[in-house]
């Protein structure tokens, strides 16, 4: 199923974000979130790649596996700096061979071996579904959208402007990075509209359960924490089931207005971790029935 089509239904929409474990305990983990989520009947699984330059081979490895012995719906992540144009065609006619449909195109982070990405690969993710169009991949393609600004964007109106362009090279939808004030969403999807972007906008969420995770995770994403729920994360940051608390409370709440206010998917980073979606998801299951 691509995922635009999931997108048009007007039904609510849950989609889980994971990551390709490193060691087999953490295999195990992923394993057991993905049992505990499938029960909610995702709207699609998403899978990231390696990111900072490492093997990009273990995500291929598993969104091929879940494609393979999995219900859900899977996409996949890939990202193209740093990689020469023969390495993103084999790893995108992997995907096709497999049977995956949907695909979340990134510029990605400078990998170590950059300097190894020949001059006729995409450099950008604007370039890089275009390549992927160029080349004859009909996947359904997402692309990453900023409510508040790309930490390297010159300016908002800049960061829009690009958003446009990868839009019209083929993206059929927009996952946001995480924030946690519903104003910046509203915001945003209202300047994407002025300025002619009329996919979906689904909203990522992330669930806090950690104070020196989401503290590392806001400054690396240039996204603002709301003062009163700074301060209370502040207050408690050295009791984390307190933390995990507020967290979740605060998500479910987000979600609950983002519902009540006409949008219809969200998108949940998970961090290969089942108990903070599922109750939120369980919670939001209920809301206005």
């Amino acid at each position: 199923m691509r995922i635009t089509d999931r997108l048009a239904d007007d039904r609510p929409c849950f989609s889980f974000e994971f990551f390709p474990p490193k060691t087999a305990e953490g295999r195990t983990r992923l394993f057991e979130a993905l049992d505990d989520l499938e029960g909610l009947d995702p709207g699609f699984i998403s899978i990231t790649c390696g990111a900072s330059g490492s093997s990009r081979a273990p995500s291929i490895d598993l969104v091929t596996e879940l494609r393979r012995t999995r219900r859900f719906e899977i996409m996949a992540h890939l990202t193209c700096r740093g990689q020469s144009e023969s390495a993103l065609l084999e790893e995108l006619e992997r995907l096709r061979a497999a049977g995956v449909q949907n695909v979340f195109a990134l510029r990605g982070d400078p990998p170590e071996a950059e300097a190894m990405a020949d001059d006729s690969a995409p450099t950008s993710a604007r370039e890089f579904i275009g390549f992927i169009r160029q080349h004859g991949f009909d996947f359904c393609l997402g692309g990453a959208a900023y409510p508040e600004i790309h930490p390297r964007a010159a300016s908002r109106q800049a960061d829009l402007d690009d958003l446009r362009l990868k839009v019209e090279a083929g993206a059929g939808f927009l996952v946001t990075q995480l924030f946690f004030d519903n104003a910046f969403y509203f915001d945003f999807v209202a300047r994407a509209r002025a300025a002619g972007i009329s996919v979906p906008i689904v909203p990522g969420i992330m669930p806090i359960t950690s104070y020196e995770q989401i503290e590392r995770f806001t400054r690396q994403c240039a996204a603002t924490l709301p003062m009163r729920l700074g301060l209370e994360l502040e207050r408690h940051r050295h009791d984390p089931e307190a933390v995990r608390q507020l967290g979740i409370a605060h998500a479910t709440l987000q979600c609950m207005d983002l519902l009540k206010r006409g949008v219809r998917h969200l998108h949940f980073f998970t961090l290969n971790k089942s108990p903070a979606t599922r109750l939120i998801v369980t919670a939001l299951r209920g809301f206005g029935r």
